[in-house]
């Protein structure tokens, strides 16, 4: 095989599989708008030490020795490098695609997905397969949080003829193009598009895996999966799972549940982070352990000391003022709902910022945060909207954050913060002892850094 180009190569999807391609011995090169930037040193640091090739995405990487180039699905088609390999008739591969012939190769294949959670679920397996030693490879939108750099992603390399558990996301319409031997559905909410629209896509997933993990607390799941011929489902409501677990605990910083196997056996399932979805996100993890053949024990003791995942309510510190500050990827209505519960279990006032990630985001989630937050916040609590990140290319801006915020005007404590200087000001000019400052956003490559820095100043 040719080398294999990789445009878009730092997006936390895109670099774990050139470093699977890499590791197994293909020729591997890339490119990445951010780094011409002079952002994400150490991911460009880490693949090189892959022994990956990286070039300016300014079409110069393109040649005829390139067998396929592999186009994250946020990298324009005008681009230099696309021109380019169109021009040479170079075959042109979405990330997607790429990434469902390497589950389609597992055995067993695992594909994760959900409108919510899929890089924790993830990171929950890949955490229980290395506890467990069974050697995986395993492709995820978010590293470990002791693992690795912000938006390096989940990667672990196993076997060629061994297991295979990727992140399947929705979000570009490519849920569709998954075939695996198991197919994990955690929930459908609105994210991206509306729950009709995603309901297609979950439902052709569904039909194409051989095998399926549910959410049976998901109404919307159950519609789309009761005729499927081999089905196992997990809950904490609904009665009729066949894996169940009952809340027992919360918060403030663990979350526990009795876990219930479909044999009759009763486990403590202990997670060092808090709340409802934690608890959900760890059963289905189990679930997936177990139909990966790690027995539910050797699962649950391994969850105990789960480090979290990179930006999935990750708590930096608390500073000597007794202020928590935790960082968290939300940036959906579900996401940013169970973030903030979260937080309220642990802290008798939450300030919030939460940064949406591109114009037409921030359009579709306007009403729904108009309508939720009020419900939500409490009344000491405070949230502050960071304005709306611009990766670049051409998009329609005709919306500011200092709309979102004037939404809320009357029905909540709400302000709007113009750049990431004025996030800092905002929480230093508000934060008191007992707080948790909560940092939510996605897509943003300093919001991690942003975070970090927020609690070094408190």
């Amino acid at each position: 095989m040719g080398r294999v180009h990789f445009s878009g190569i730092g997006g936390a999807g895109m670099n774990p599989l050139a470093q699977l391609l890499a590791h197994r011995g293909i020729r591997v090169s890339g490119s990445d708008r951010a780094f011409d930037q002079g952002q994400n040193q150490v991911i460009q640091e880490i693949l090189r030490g892959r022994g990956i090739t990286l070039y300016p995405q300014d079409g110069s990487a393109i040649g005829p020795d390139i067998d396929r180039l592999i186009h994250s699905t946020a990298v324009e088609r005008d681009t230099p490098e696309l021109a380019a390999a169109n021009q040479l008739g170079l075959t042109c591969v979405p990330r997607p695609a790429l990434l469902a012939e390497v589950v389609a190769g597992g055995q067993p294949g695992l594909a994760v997905s959900g409108t919510s959670g899929k890089s924790s679920v993830v990171g929950m397996i890949a955490w229980i397969l290395r506890q467990a030693q069974c050697p995986a490879t395993v492709l995820g939108g978010a590293a470990l949080a002791e693992d690795g750099a912000q938006h390096m992603g989940c990667f672990s390399a196993g076997p060629a003829a061994g297991p295979v558990v990727v992140e399947a996301c929705e979000s570009d319409g490519t849920l569709i193009g998954y075939a695996p031997a198991l197919g994990l559905i955690h929930n459908i909410t609105r994210d991206h598009a509306e729950v009709a629209e995603l309901s297609r896509q979950f439902a052709t997933f569904a039909q194409r895996s051989q095998r399926l993990l549910v959410n049976a607390d998901d109404d919307q799941v159950l519609c789309l999966v009761h005729q499927h011929p081999n089905c196992i489902s997990y809950g904490m409501r609904n009665s009729a799972a066949q894996w169940r677990c009952e809340p027992l605990r919360l918060g403030p910083w663990r979350s526990q549940g009795e876990l219930t196997t479909p044999d009759g056996a009763s486990l403590l399932l202990d997670i060092p982070q808090p709340g409802m979805h934690s608890i959900e996100n760890g059963l289905a993890a189990l679930v997936a352990a177990q139909a990966l053949g790690v027995s539910p024990a050797v699962a649950v003791a391994a969850l105990c000391d789960f480090p979290g995942v990179a930006r999935r309510f990750q708590v930096l510190g608390r500073s000597d003022q007794g202020i928590t500050v935790v960082d968290d990827y939300a940036h959906n209505g579900a996401k940013i709902a169970a973030a903030l519960r979260a937080a309220q279990a642990g802290a008798e006032r939450v300030l919030a910022i939460f940064q949406p990630h591109g114009f037409g985001p921030a359009r579709f989630l306007r009403q729904e945060l108009a309508e939720m937050l009020p419900q939500i916040l409490r009344p000491g609590d405070r949230i502050c909207y960071g304005e709306i990140f611009y990766a670049g290319g051409s998009v329609t801006r005709d919306i500011s954050s200092a709309d979102l915020a004037a939404d809320l005007s009357g029905l909540a404590h709400a302000d709007y913060a113009p750049n990431h200087l004025a996030i800092i000001d905002w929480v230093t000019t508000h934060a008191m002892p007992g707080d948790t400052i909560l940092l939510m956003g996605a897509r943003d490559p300093q919001l991690g850094p942003l975070a970090q820095t927020i609690f070094d100043l408190l």
